[in-house]
């Protein structure tokens, strides 16, 4: 775990071992929530990008034999 500084102007950086692992690139948009007492950064990503992301997804539903 990597601990970082908020600075005066209430900014943080990124470990660059972070950016990597997530493919962050300069100018990138991301995501901020606050969840359960915890801030969580979700880089966003071009919907071009998600494009057969579902690929081989089983999505057969269950459902009970009186709603065949």
């Amino acid at each position: 775990m990597t601990t970082v500084t908020v600075s005066p102007k209430y900014q943080i950086v990124i470990p660059k071992e972070i950016r990597e692992s997530m493919g962050i690139v300069s100018g990138q948009k991301v995501q901020i929530t606050s969840y359960q007492g915890r801030i969580e950064v979700v880089p966003l990503k071009p919907m071009r990008e998600m494009r057969g992301f579902l690929k081989g997804i089983d999505t057969t539903v269950l459902r009970e034999k009186d709603r065949i």
